[in-house]
């Protein structure tokens, strides 16, 4: 559907450009209008090479210029998988710099004396050294709905680039076209409330990633008088969220995620009700931009808002998943039993799994119905507590940063590790996951800034005096 909206835009756009085409006597044959099979076929190859030149030459004014640029987005949207492929590594390789003019630019260079041809020369040599395709999807950049255009251009290289390395050159050039243009300072932060169009609310559905919203009971629950929802968006894509973030209203600290969910009231919130924000969940909503970072400013800023509208509040935190718990748990194999006490190593011997114990004890955690067999519980909780605490605190990627991606993310903004949560999420995928526990992120307000630079030097991760005593620190 997202594509038929998309492809509706660009209908909407040649209409209008045909009239204004008409209007200074210009044919569309002179601005390159063609039909193209969908997969691209060696013919339309070349004339694609053509057309995108002629873009490139800016033949004629600013209707002819768009207009040709249009056309190039239009083709490229009724593309198929295979096409838009084809389509991207024709700009990958037949418009990168001409490494001749870059010599002869340097040549030049190396040859004048006085600093105003030296400068002259300098201005020469950096316009050289922009690829022309990039000089292109800047073309894209100026049309309506053109960024959103260009970000989901790059959604589509993210799935290629990866096995193609001149494909990988041009997502680069991309992403550091959006990098510039998605500077936090040309964002806003806004609240979405119930009475935002129902497009919008749809796409908080379909862009949820953490926890599914099952249908308009739900979301209407997740805002909830007691709940909030902030997202960024840009003024060139103001229909579309960036990344956003679902916040609970609450006394103290969450500890289960099936409560939050089904909690919340139809009282007015007021300062006397809360005094703790909960952060439970945080979704990237474009794909076109990965790597270009919201979510520090987006929580900063979340609590700032939050702070002005409920003085009351002394407290924010998150409640997290710990998404690659489970997977760390399974690799582990004969390593996890010397992170355990005597005791705890018993009575995994006791339930048989001490033996190959990274997939047995995975596969015992995600089969059993541990939430319901309170013996079985009460034996593993000290265990998987202990364990998922290490998993958090110490295990590590090469760089020395957290290896659970949330818990980089947090980390990384100035969270500390509050506490970890038996049974807090016992759904399906919370047990698959992490076999139901969850971990409160702390954001305390004076620590910051001190939490991110330590993070970051590699020197240490803060935690509470309760992990502390479990870890034994």
């Amino acid at each position: 559907m997202d594509s038929i909206i998309k492809i509706g835009f660009w209908e909407k756009a040649f209409k209008s450009l045909r009239l204004a085409l008409a209007k200074v006597g210009l044919a569309e044959d002179e601005w390159g209008y063609s039909d193209f099979h969908e997969d691209l076929t060696k013919g339309d190859t070349k004339e694609l090479v053509k057309q995108i030149q002629n873009c490139l030459e800016m033949r004629g004014g600013e209707v002819s210029a768009r207009a040709r640029a249009t056309n190039l987005g239009h083709i490229y949207l009724r593309l198929s998988s295979l096409g838009r492929k084809t389509f991207l590594k024709i700009l990958a390789t037949e418009f990168r710099i001409d490494s001749d003019v870059i010599q002869e630019k340097l040549d030049g260079l190396t040859k004048v004396n006085d600093s105003v041809s030296r400068e002259m020369w300098e201005s020469s040599l950096r316009e050289a050294l922009i690829p022309p395709r990039v000089k292109l999807l800047r073309q894209f950049n100026g049309l309506p709905d053109g960024v959103k255009f260009l970000v989901d251009m790059r959604g589509d290289l993210l799935d290629w680039s990866r096995d193609d390395v001149e494909l990988g050159f041009l997502e680069q050039d991309l992403k550091s076209l959006l990098f510039s243009w998605f500077d936090i300072g040309f964002l806003e932060l806004e609240q979405i409330t119930w009475s935002a169009p129902a497009s919008l609310l749809e796409k908080l559905i379909d862009y949820e990633a953490v926890h599914e919203i099952k249908g308009w009971s739900d979301i209407k629950s997740r805002l909830a008088p007691d709940r909030r929802c902030f997202a960024f968006f840009h003024p060139k894509m103001p229909d579309e969220p960036l990344i956003f973030v679902w916040v609970a209203l609450v006394n103290g600290m969450a500890t289960s995620i099936q409560q939050l969910l089904s909690g919340s009231s139809s009282m007015e919130a007021s300062d006397e009700l809360y005094d703790t924000a909960i952060f439970y969940s945080i979704s990237n909503a474009q794909k076109g931009l990965t790597g270009i970072n919201f979510g520090n400013f987006l929580i900063k800023r979340v609590v700032d808002k939050l702070t002005h509208e409920f003085s009351g509040l002394k407290n924010f935190s998150t409640l997290s998943p710990m998404p690659g718990f489970l997977d760390w748990l399974r690799g582990g194999d004969k390593g996890i039993l010397q992170l355990l006490e005597i005791t705890q190593i018993e009575t995994l011997k006791t339930l048989g799994l001490d033996e190959d114990i990274g997939k047995k004890f995975v596969s015992y955690l995600t089969n059993e119905n541990l939430f319901v067999e309170s013996k079985v519980y009460e034996k593993l909780r000290p265990i998987l507590t202990r364990l998922s605490y290490h998993y958090i605190v110490n295990a590590k990627r090469p760089s020395g940063t957290a290896l659970d991606s949330v818990a980089h993310f947090h980390l990384n903004n100035g969270a500390r590790v509050e506490q970890i949560n038996w049974g807090a999420d016992i759904s399906e995928k919370g047990v698959r996951q992490s076999a139901g526990l969850m971990v409160n992120y702390r954001y305390v307000l004076e620590e910051i800034e001190s939490n991110h630079e330590i993070y970051q030097s590699g020197m240490d991760i803060n935690v509470s005096s309760k992990v502390k005593n479990i870890l034994g620190n």
